[in-house]
């Protein structure tokens, strides 16, 4: 019996055992689910997401086949070049290439790349990848479509793969520009060779670099997001988890939702808007601007291949009032065709001064008195132009007065581009902003080789210019090349091509909360410098 109640005892106590390290088994796996739950959701909540608002979508992501700044400020973040821009400069600094050297000669370049560095797709990036990106933008399989590929490669003569981290570049001659070409966010970068088999030679809606930023996905018309790219190979990786571009056409409705909170930085600052967001605790950024804003005339065709009647139109407009009135202290006025702190500036060169009367004279000089003309320009805004539309309708007010009755067309800036390419419209407005710092890059415009790529909008062709040009890319930097570059301001302001309108201070607005915000001088923003608390 003893034995028996015994063994009761130490069954029950077997049991109770049992169970409480069930208990206690149970609770130590709640409690760690828990602790997980926790840490996944601390995770969770430290992820950054930043929220950028410009005014349209891009024309694309490849930057083989684009031209445009909205473009270029998402290309900027996905894709590297062989060499790039310093933070806040056009000075070069290695990228994924770690050194070069320039023959003798000035003709041929030699790249020792980056190992390691794999595109976005998992692709390796190698001296084939830089090989493929620069060939596809060379005849014969240059098209068109591709709006820099002359402007940037145009020397190139071959490219040729060393071994798999060695690249030679030769060109047909010297080119001055050539290494500052290379660092810039369109038509430079290089792309994955496995991407562009698969997407049939056009990454358009189907970015794959090797930049900070991963591409995830484009809503048109809404947004586009990207994602940190963790195996960046730069030591300085992005600081937020997301970045999303989102596209709000209107001015006054970008400032509302930087107000109340709903985007982190806007771009496109209406100057009316400016106090109200200061006043709302957010901050107006603002830096000098490396841009032109520009009215191109149609030189190709009637009316405006006539230089007199170009000459009569500029004497029409009032461009001191204009940018007065439009920009409100926020752009200064533009005498040439780039701005005062490019080397090769001409200081005493200005566009035809404000003179109604003599506009008139001229007019009917030239049987003109009563010409009806068609504006096109883009309905969204600029970095240049901030006010968008009201340019081409305060210009139209200019020419009522003198007698030119003119229609206004606005497009979307995508379709904009289009029409324009297309030679829609007698005269225009367009802007830009340079990739470089080089004089070149301005006058470049204005080359009649350039005239089918499109980015010579105004279809001007003189074979003086052309030929400056051509010597003044030759020519290494310093006086003499200085010199060339002046002799064609002197040219178009005669000819007037355009009539150069401003030169805006590059502004944005952002929250408080946002850190390291900032404008390169080429218009892009590098968003792995910019953080959120």
């Amino acid at each position: 019996m003893k034995r028996k109640l015994l063994a009761a005892a130490l069954t029950s106590v077997f049991v109770a055992t049992t169970l409480f390290a069930g208990c206690g088994a149970k609770n130590s796996a709640e409690t760690s689910g828990a602790k997980q739950k926790d840490t996944a959701q601390t995770e969770k909540k430290k992820a950054k997401t930043l929220v950028f608002a410009q005014g349209t979508d891009p024309r694309g992501l490849d930057p083989a086949y684009v031209d445009d700044g909205e473009s270029a400020k998402i290309i900027a973040n996905v894709y590297d070049g062989l060499l790039r821009y310093k933070k806040d400069s056009t000075e070069l600094e290695p990228s994924l290439a770690t050194e070069w050297k320039v023959s003798d000669d000035g003709k041929v370049y030699t790249f020792k790349l980056r190992e390691g560095v794999k595109f976005h797709d998992g692709t390796d990036f190698n001296a084939e990848a830089v090989k493929v990106s620069i060939e596809r933008q060379l005849p014969p399989k240059r098209t068109n479509d591709m709006p820099y590929a002359s402007f940037t490669f145009g020397e190139v003569e071959k490219v040729e793969v060393v071994n798999d981290y060695s690249v030679k570049i030769t060109l047909k001659e010297p080119y001055t520009p050539f290494l500052a070409n290379l660092a810039m966010v369109l038509a430079a970068p290089i792309v994955s060779p496995t991407a562009l088999e698969k997407y049939d030679g056009k990454l358009m809606e189907n970015p794959v670099g090797t930049g900070p930023f991963k591409f995830v996905k484009w809503d048109k018309g809404q947004s586009i997001v990207l994602e940190k790219n963790e195996d960046y190979w730069d030591e300085e990786k992005a600081k937020v988890d997301k970045a999303i571009f989102q596209f709000t056409k209107e001015n006054s409705v970008r400032a509302t939702q930087l107000m109340t909170g709903a985007v982190d930085i806007i771009d496109g600052v209406d100057p009316n808007d400016v106090a109200q967001i200061e006043k709302s605790g957010a901050t107006i950024y603002k830096r000098p601007g490396m841009n032109i804003n520009y009215m191109a005339f149609n030189c190709e065709r009637a009316p405006f291949n006539d230089a007199k009647l170009r000459e009569a139109i500029s004497y029409a407009i009032n461009r001191e009032e204009l940018v007065k009135f439009l920009y409100q202290g926020y752009s200064s006025i533009a005498n040439s065709q780039m701005p005062s702190f490019i080397p090769g500036f001409n200081d005493k060169v200005k566009p035809y001064e404000y003179n109604p009367e003599k506009a008139k004279t001229m007019l009917k000089e030239l049987g003109k008195e009563k010409l009806e003309i068609k504006m096109i320009i883009y309905s969204n805004p600029r970095p240049y132009n901030t006010v968008g539309q009201k340019l081409a309708e305060a210009i139209q007010g200019y020419l009522l007065k003198v007698g030119i009755k003119s229609t206004i067309e606005p497009y979307t800036w995508t379709e904009y581009k289009e029409k324009a390419k297309q030679g829609e419209g007698d005269i225009m407005f367009y802007g830009w902003t340079g990739d470089n710092g080089d004089p070149d890059n301005f006058l470049s415009l204005l080359d009649s080789k350039e005239i089918e790529s499109s980015l010579n909008a105004a279809k001007y062709s003189n074979k003086k210019v052309d030929e400056l040009l051509s010597k003044a890319r030759r020519t290494p930097n310093g006086e003499e090349r200085n010199k060339l570059y002046k002799d064609i301001q002197d040219i178009l302001a005669k000819d007037a091509p355009w009539l150069p309108i401003s030169s805006a201070e590059v502004m944005a607005g952002h929250s408080a909360k946002v850190k390291g915000f900032g404008y390169h001088p080429t218009g892009v923003v590098y968003l792995k410098y910019v953080d959120k608390e």
